[in-house]
Protein backbone atom coordinates (compact mmCIF):
# COMPACT_ATOMS: atom_id res chain seq x y z
CA UNK A 1 0.00 0.00 0.00
CA UNK A 2 1.10 3.51 -1.30
CA UNK A 3 1.84 6.01 1.49
CA UNK A 4 -0.66 8.41 -0.10
CA UNK A 5 -3.32 5.82 -0.26
CA UNK A 6 -2.65 5.34 3.90
CA UNK A 7 -2.59 8.81 4.18
CA UNK A 8 -6.39 8.94 2.83
CA UNK A 9 -7.25 5.73 4.62
CA UNK A 10 -6.46 7.46 8.34
CA UNK A 11 -7.81 11.05 6.71
CA UNK A 12 -11.70 10.17 8.03
CA UNK A 13 -10.41 8.09 11.43
CA UNK A 14 -8.35 11.72 12.64
CA UNK A 15 -11.03 13.67 11.22
CA UNK A 16 -13.50 12.46 13.11
CA UNK A 17 -10.97 12.61 16.23
CA UNK A 18 -10.73 16.01 15.83
CA UNK A 19 -14.84 16.60 15.36
CA UNK A 20 -14.72 14.35 19.05
CA UNK A 21 -12.01 17.22 19.98
CA UNK A 22 -14.22 19.82 18.90
CA UNK A 23 -17.29 18.67 20.48
CA UNK A 24 -15.28 18.17 23.64
CA UNK A 25 -14.70 22.06 24.24
CA UNK A 26 -18.10 23.25 22.90
CA UNK A 27 -19.23 20.94 26.14
CA UNK A 28 -16.77 22.15 28.50
CA UNK A 29 -17.50 25.56 27.46
CA UNK A 30 -20.85 25.61 27.92
CA UNK A 31 -20.64 23.54 31.36
CA UNK A 32 -17.78 26.03 32.66
CA UNK A 33 -20.55 28.94 31.99
CA UNK A 34 -23.06 27.79 34.20
CA UNK A 35 -21.41 28.86 37.17
CA UNK A 36 -21.83 32.42 36.12
CA UNK A 37 -25.56 31.79 35.43
CA UNK A 38 -26.08 31.16 38.80
CA UNK A 39 -25.66 34.94 39.88
CA UNK A 40 -29.09 35.36 38.35
CA UNK A 41 -30.65 32.22 38.83
CA UNK A 42 -30.13 32.30 42.67
CA UNK A 43 -29.77 35.66 44.23
CA UNK A 44 -28.62 36.41 46.95
CA UNK A 45 -32.17 38.09 47.66
CA UNK A 46 -33.85 34.53 47.20
CA UNK A 47 -35.99 36.25 44.25
CA UNK A 48 -35.53 33.11 41.92
CA UNK A 49 -35.12 29.62 41.01
CA UNK A 50 -34.96 26.71 43.35
CA UNK A 51 -32.02 24.24 43.01
CA UNK A 52 -34.07 21.62 42.51
CA UNK A 53 -36.49 23.26 40.23
CA UNK A 54 -33.24 24.47 37.53
CA UNK A 55 -32.95 20.22 37.62
CA UNK A 56 -36.21 19.74 36.87
CA UNK A 57 -36.58 22.20 34.09
CA UNK A 58 -33.62 20.69 32.78
CA UNK A 59 -34.76 17.09 32.39
CA UNK A 60 -37.89 18.16 30.83
CA UNK A 61 -36.87 20.56 28.53
CA UNK A 62 -33.76 18.51 27.66
CA UNK A 63 -35.98 15.42 26.60
CA UNK A 64 -38.52 17.39 25.29
CA UNK A 65 -36.05 18.91 23.00
CA UNK A 66 -33.73 15.80 21.87
CA UNK A 67 -36.32 13.53 22.03
CA UNK A 68 -38.04 15.75 19.20
CA UNK A 69 -34.99 16.08 17.07
CA UNK A 70 -33.56 12.80 17.08
CA UNK A 71 -36.99 11.67 16.12
CA UNK A 72 -36.93 13.77 12.94
CA UNK A 73 -33.22 13.29 11.98
CA UNK A 74 -33.30 10.02 12.58
CA UNK A 75 -36.57 8.28 11.19
CA UNK A 76 -35.20 4.49 11.13
CA UNK A 77 -33.21 4.85 14.34
CA UNK A 78 -34.68 6.46 17.25
CA UNK A 79 -35.53 3.32 18.48
CA UNK A 80 -33.64 1.24 20.83
CA UNK A 81 -33.44 -2.66 21.70
CA UNK A 82 -35.41 -3.91 24.28
CA UNK A 83 -31.94 -5.64 25.76
CA UNK A 84 -30.71 -2.25 25.41
CA UNK A 85 -33.22 -0.96 27.90
CA UNK A 86 -31.64 -1.98 31.41
CA UNK A 87 -28.77 0.10 30.57
CA UNK A 88 -30.14 2.90 29.07
CA UNK A 89 -32.32 3.16 32.41
CA UNK A 90 -29.09 2.85 34.69
CA UNK A 91 -27.59 5.53 32.32
CA UNK A 92 -30.41 8.04 33.16
CA UNK A 93 -30.46 7.22 36.91
CA UNK A 94 -26.77 7.88 36.98
CA UNK A 95 -25.81 10.61 34.61
CA UNK A 96 -29.15 12.66 34.96
CA UNK A 97 -30.66 12.43 38.20
CA UNK A 98 -28.36 11.47 40.60
CA UNK A 99 -25.54 13.11 39.07
CA UNK A 100 -28.11 16.52 39.34
CA UNK A 101 -29.85 15.83 42.44
CA UNK A 102 -26.00 15.43 44.30
CA UNK A 103 -24.56 18.04 42.83
CA UNK A 104 -27.28 20.56 43.57
CA UNK A 105 -27.83 19.38 46.85
CA UNK A 106 -24.06 18.91 47.71
CA UNK A 107 -23.84 22.82 46.17
CA UNK A 108 -26.44 24.04 48.31
CA UNK A 109 -24.46 22.85 51.35
CA UNK A 110 -21.11 23.55 49.92
CA UNK A 111 -19.62 26.78 47.64
CA UNK A 112 -19.22 26.94 43.68
CA UNK A 113 -15.73 27.17 44.02
CA UNK A 114 -15.84 23.73 46.34
CA UNK A 115 -17.72 22.35 43.38
CA UNK A 116 -15.58 23.87 40.41
CA UNK A 117 -12.48 21.31 42.76
CA UNK A 118 -14.50 18.63 43.28
CA UNK A 119 -15.93 18.28 39.56
CA UNK A 120 -11.92 17.42 38.70
CA UNK A 121 -12.48 14.12 40.38
CA UNK A 122 -14.30 13.00 37.58
CA UNK A 123 -11.71 12.20 34.90
CA UNK A 124 -10.18 10.38 37.96
CA UNK A 125 -12.78 8.48 38.72
CA UNK A 126 -13.77 7.47 35.10
CA UNK A 127 -10.33 6.44 34.05
CA UNK A 128 -10.32 3.67 37.25
CA UNK A 129 -13.83 2.56 36.48
CA UNK A 130 -13.08 2.21 32.79
CA UNK A 131 -10.03 0.81 33.35
CA UNK A 132 -11.55 -1.82 36.00
CA UNK A 133 -14.11 -2.69 32.97
CA UNK A 134 -11.40 -3.05 30.40
CA UNK A 135 -13.15 -0.84 28.19
CA UNK A 136 -9.62 0.73 28.44
CA UNK A 137 -6.23 -0.17 28.98
CA UNK A 138 -4.35 1.37 32.09
CA UNK A 139 -1.41 3.67 30.45
CA UNK A 140 1.33 5.69 32.30
CA UNK A 141 1.20 8.55 29.90
CA UNK A 142 -2.57 8.98 30.16
CA UNK A 143 -2.13 8.44 34.51
CA UNK A 144 0.21 10.72 34.43
CA UNK A 145 -2.08 13.82 31.95
CA UNK A 146 -4.69 12.98 34.39
CA UNK A 147 -2.35 14.06 37.17
CA UNK A 148 -1.16 16.94 35.80
CA UNK A 149 -4.24 18.36 34.76
CA UNK A 150 -5.48 17.69 38.27
CA UNK A 151 -2.75 19.44 39.77
CA UNK A 152 -3.40 22.57 37.32
CA UNK A 153 -6.95 22.60 38.10
CA UNK A 154 -6.46 22.21 41.72
CA UNK A 155 -4.08 25.29 42.09
CA UNK A 156 -6.64 27.79 41.50
CA UNK A 157 -7.89 26.89 44.80
CA UNK A 158 -5.03 25.70 47.12
CA UNK A 159 -2.49 28.67 45.93
CA UNK A 160 -4.98 31.23 46.44
CA UNK A 161 -7.85 30.76 48.64
CA UNK A 162 -7.56 27.27 51.04
CA UNK A 163 -9.77 28.99 53.08
CA UNK A 164 -12.51 28.00 50.69
CA UNK A 165 -12.01 24.13 51.07
CA UNK A 166 -12.30 24.06 54.86
CA UNK A 167 -15.44 23.01 55.78
CA UNK A 168 -18.66 22.35 54.29
CA UNK A 169 -17.76 18.79 54.64
CA UNK A 170 -21.16 17.15 53.83
CA UNK A 171 -21.71 19.21 50.59
CA UNK A 172 -18.28 18.18 49.56
CA UNK A 173 -18.89 14.54 50.03
CA UNK A 174 -22.42 15.15 48.15
CA UNK A 175 -20.42 16.08 45.52
CA UNK A 176 -18.15 13.93 45.40
CA UNK A 177 -20.36 11.23 45.17
CA UNK A 178 -22.11 13.17 42.51
CA UNK A 179 -18.16 12.98 40.55
CA UNK A 180 -18.88 9.20 40.66
CA UNK A 181 -22.21 8.77 39.64
CA UNK A 182 -21.55 11.22 36.54
CA UNK A 183 -18.05 8.75 35.49
CA UNK A 184 -19.92 5.73 36.15
CA UNK A 185 -22.21 7.18 33.57
CA UNK A 186 -19.44 7.68 31.13
CA UNK A 187 -18.30 4.44 31.05
CA UNK A 188 -21.63 2.68 30.66
CA UNK A 189 -23.29 4.82 28.19
CA UNK A 190 -19.58 4.60 25.91
CA UNK A 191 -21.36 0.93 24.33
CA UNK A 192 -24.30 2.88 23.67
CA UNK A 193 -23.01 5.78 21.42
CA UNK A 194 -21.28 3.25 19.66
CA UNK A 195 -24.59 1.22 18.61
CA UNK A 196 -27.01 4.62 18.11
CA UNK A 197 -27.03 7.65 16.98
CA UNK A 198 -25.78 9.86 19.93
CA UNK A 199 -28.29 12.29 19.46
CA UNK A 200 -30.89 9.18 20.00
CA UNK A 201 -28.62 8.22 23.02
CA UNK A 202 -28.62 10.98 25.01
CA UNK A 203 -32.42 11.90 24.33
CA UNK A 204 -33.29 8.74 25.46
CA UNK A 205 -30.92 9.04 28.26
CA UNK A 206 -32.88 12.57 29.39
CA UNK A 207 -36.73 10.81 28.51
CA UNK A 208 -35.91 7.82 30.98
CA UNK A 209 -35.06 10.55 33.75
CA UNK A 210 -38.71 11.87 33.77
CA UNK A 211 -40.32 9.81 36.35
CA UNK A 212 -37.32 11.16 39.01
CA UNK A 213 -38.92 14.87 38.57
CA UNK A 214 -42.38 14.21 40.75
CA UNK A 215 -39.49 13.49 43.51
CA UNK A 216 -38.19 16.82 42.88
CA UNK A 217 -41.33 18.28 43.25
CA UNK A 218 -42.34 16.47 46.45
CA UNK A 219 -38.63 17.10 47.48
CA UNK A 220 -39.06 20.87 47.91
CA UNK A 221 -42.48 21.07 48.14
CA UNK A 222 -43.68 18.64 50.71
CA UNK A 223 -45.99 19.48 53.73
CA UNK A 224 -46.93 23.20 52.03
CA UNK A 225 -49.64 24.71 53.35
CA UNK A 226 -50.94 25.69 50.11
CA UNK A 227 -50.71 21.83 48.86
CA UNK A 228 -48.92 20.12 46.38
CA UNK A 229 -50.36 21.78 43.28
CA UNK A 230 -50.11 25.58 44.43
CA UNK A 231 -46.63 24.21 45.60
CA UNK A 232 -45.50 22.76 42.35
CA UNK A 233 -46.48 25.85 40.45
CA UNK A 234 -44.82 27.92 42.60
CA UNK A 235 -41.71 25.64 42.06
CA UNK A 236 -41.44 25.98 38.39
CA UNK A 237 -42.63 29.34 38.35
CA UNK A 238 -42.10 31.35 41.07
CA UNK A 239 -43.47 34.59 40.94
CA UNK A 240 -40.92 36.58 42.39
CA UNK A 241 -38.14 35.76 39.74
CA UNK A 242 -37.23 38.31 37.75
CA UNK A 243 -36.71 38.69 34.31
CA UNK A 244 -32.77 37.49 34.43
CA UNK A 245 -33.93 34.71 36.20
CA UNK A 246 -35.73 33.25 33.41
CA UNK A 247 -33.05 34.34 30.41
CA UNK A 248 -30.84 32.93 32.96
CA UNK A 249 -32.49 29.73 32.94
CA UNK A 250 -33.33 30.02 29.22
CA UNK A 251 -29.51 29.80 29.27
CA UNK A 252 -29.09 27.04 30.95
CA UNK A 253 -31.60 24.98 29.48
CA UNK A 254 -30.15 25.59 25.94
CA UNK A 255 -26.04 25.58 26.64
CA UNK A 256 -25.34 23.89 30.20
CA UNK A 257 -27.96 20.96 28.86
CA UNK A 258 -29.13 20.04 25.63
CA UNK A 259 -25.87 21.28 23.79
CA UNK A 260 -23.34 20.25 26.41
CA UNK A 261 -25.10 16.95 26.48
CA UNK A 262 -25.05 16.16 22.82
CA UNK A 263 -21.51 17.14 22.67
CA UNK A 264 -20.41 14.68 25.45
CA UNK A 265 -22.28 12.14 23.90
CA UNK A 266 -21.01 12.34 20.34
CA UNK A 267 -17.61 12.79 21.37
CA UNK A 268 -18.28 9.54 23.25
CA UNK A 269 -18.81 7.76 20.50
CA UNK A 270 -15.30 8.48 18.79
CA UNK A 271 -13.17 8.97 21.70
CA UNK A 272 -12.70 6.77 25.14
CA UNK A 273 -14.73 7.74 28.04
CA UNK A 274 -11.39 9.15 30.05
CA UNK A 275 -10.45 11.68 27.32
CA UNK A 276 -14.31 13.29 27.70
CA UNK A 277 -13.78 13.04 31.06
CA UNK A 278 -10.29 15.33 31.52
CA UNK A 279 -11.55 17.76 29.58
CA UNK A 280 -13.39 18.85 32.58
CA UNK A 281 -10.54 20.38 33.81
CA UNK A 282 -11.52 22.88 31.22
CA UNK A 283 -14.08 23.93 33.20
CA UNK A 284 -12.49 25.77 36.00
CA UNK A 285 -10.22 28.08 33.51
CA UNK A 286 -13.45 28.98 31.79
CA UNK A 287 -15.36 29.71 34.44
CA UNK A 288 -12.57 32.10 35.68
CA UNK A 289 -12.59 33.98 32.59
CA UNK A 290 -16.30 34.25 32.11
CA UNK A 291 -15.94 35.61 36.08
CA UNK A 292 -13.33 38.21 35.21
CA UNK A 293 -15.45 39.39 32.11
CA UNK A 294 -19.05 38.92 33.25
CA UNK A 295 -18.81 39.86 37.07
CA UNK A 296 -15.13 41.52 37.39
CA UNK A 297 -13.31 39.26 39.10
CA UNK A 298 -9.14 39.67 38.47
CA UNK A 299 -7.35 37.14 36.71
CA UNK A 300 -4.28 36.17 38.30
CA UNK A 301 -0.86 34.34 37.40
CA UNK A 302 -2.05 31.32 38.87
CA UNK A 303 -4.98 31.05 36.70
CA UNK A 304 -2.94 31.04 33.54
CA UNK A 305 -0.54 28.72 35.41
CA UNK A 306 -3.38 26.44 35.72
CA UNK A 307 -4.78 26.87 32.21
CA UNK A 308 -1.28 25.57 31.35
CA UNK A 309 -1.31 22.39 33.48
CA UNK A 310 -4.91 21.67 32.13
CA UNK A 311 -4.10 21.76 28.29
CA UNK A 312 -0.76 19.62 28.95
CA UNK A 313 -2.88 17.18 30.47
CA UNK A 314 -4.88 16.79 28.22
CA UNK A 315 -2.28 16.55 25.57
CA UNK A 316 -0.44 13.45 27.41
CA UNK A 317 -4.13 11.54 27.75
CA UNK A 318 -5.10 11.87 24.21
CA UNK A 319 -1.02 11.43 23.15
CA UNK A 320 -1.58 7.83 23.12
CA UNK A 321 -4.10 7.76 20.30
CA UNK A 322 -2.13 9.85 18.06
CA UNK A 323 0.72 7.39 18.08
CA UNK A 324 -1.72 3.67 18.08
CA UNK A 325 -2.07 5.63 14.40
CA UNK A 326 1.01 6.43 13.67
CA UNK A 327 2.37 3.09 14.45
CA UNK A 328 -0.46 1.40 12.33
CA UNK A 329 0.52 4.35 9.11
CA UNK A 330 4.39 2.78 9.77
CA UNK A 331 2.73 -0.74 9.55
CA UNK A 332 1.07 0.12 6.09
Amino acid sequence: MSSAATTVEHTPARAREGAAHAALLVAQTCFGLFPVSKHWLFPASGAGFAPFAVGAWRMLFAAASLALVAVLAHKERWRIARADLGRFALCALLGVAVNMTLYLEGLKRSTAVNASLIMCLIPVFTFGIAALARQEPFKLARALGIGVALVGASLLFWAERPDLIRAHGFGNVLMALNALAYASYLVLVRPLTRKYPPLVVIAWVFALSLPCVPFLVLREEWGNAAGIAAGASEFFAPSAAPAAAWIALAFVLVFPTSIAYLANSFALSRVRASTTAVYIYIQPVITGVAAWLVIGEELTPVMFLSAALVFVGIWLVARPITRVAAAATARA
